[in-house]
């Protein structure tokens, strides 16, 4: 891979583990918040802040409004909390904007939303394979995690019910990714170039997925050929009947 296409890709894991390096458990809800409607890497989000967490991270530790956090139990915690509480917050946010927006608002502002019309086509496919289950399974899937909340909005599942349904996927995901970071602080490094490889084929599907919705959306609006007016509506066709012969 040339190393101009790796830049982006070391900018967005080093933006994320910078974020929470600099600003803690702030950090954590803010990004798990976005999380919950964007796609943007709420695993390394609590990964990387399960290994801050155990303490093997020099130069790192967590923090909660400047004061810093012992490295330890409680630290492992409060990090799957902030993230876990960050989840849900924006799971609420994301049922909003499809409850109250509706599908037409989220079709005409899905680009804002990375949720275009073939995504809502596979949440509805979702929803009525799974029925309930789909939202803590939804939650707990890496990648589609970000597509759940506001599809079930446009569904109109009921607000409690989501938040409770939710914190079901929330909850195991934020704490079990945390302990896994925990589990491999020591070998982040090792860890974090491997997750790059991951990123790319993140990148690759998609940019395939853009060109794939450019390409349908072309022949879609590309004007259709004008048929030709049927013979007894074109003047220059149209024949004069014979008069009715009288008797």
């Amino acid at each position: 891979m040339p190393p101009g296409a790796a830049l982006p890709l070391a900018s967005v894991t080093g933006s994320i583990t910078s974020a929470i390096g600099n600003h803690g458990l702030e950090a954590i809800f803010l990004l798990m918040l976005v999380g919950a409607v964007l796609p943007i890497g709420s695993e390394l989000v609590m990964i990387y802040g399960g290994a801050v967490a155990s303490g093997a991270i020099a130069g790192s530790s967590i923090a909660v409004f400047g004061h810093e956090i012992s490295s330890g139990s409680r630290s492992f915690v409060a990090v799957a909390l902030a993230g876990s509480a960050g989840n849900l917050v924006g799971a609420a946010i994301g049922w909003v904007v499809g409850a109250y927006g509706g599908r037409a608002f989220v079709e005409r502002r899905g680009r804002w939303l990375h949720a275009s019309e073939a995504r809502l086509a596979r949440a509805d496919r979702w929803f009525e394979r799974f029925g309930a289950i789909a939202v803590p399974l939804g939650f707990l899937t890496p990648l589609v995690r970000s597509f759940v909340a506001i599809p079930a909005g446009i569904a109109r599942v009921p607000p409690v019910r989501f938040v409770l349904l939710a914190a079901l996927g929330v909850l195991p995901f934020c704490f079990g990714l945390s302990a896994a970071g925990w589990a491999v602080g020591s070998h982040w490094e090792r860890l974090q170039h491997a997750l790059r490889y991951v990123e790319i084929a993140i990148l690759v599907l998609a940019v395939a997925g853009i060109a794939l919705f450019l390409l349908r959306r072309r022949g879609t609006v590309r004007p259709e050929r004008a048929e030709p007016a049927p013979a007894e509506l074109d003047p220059l066709c149209r024949s004069e009947s014979p008069p009715a012969e009288t008797e």
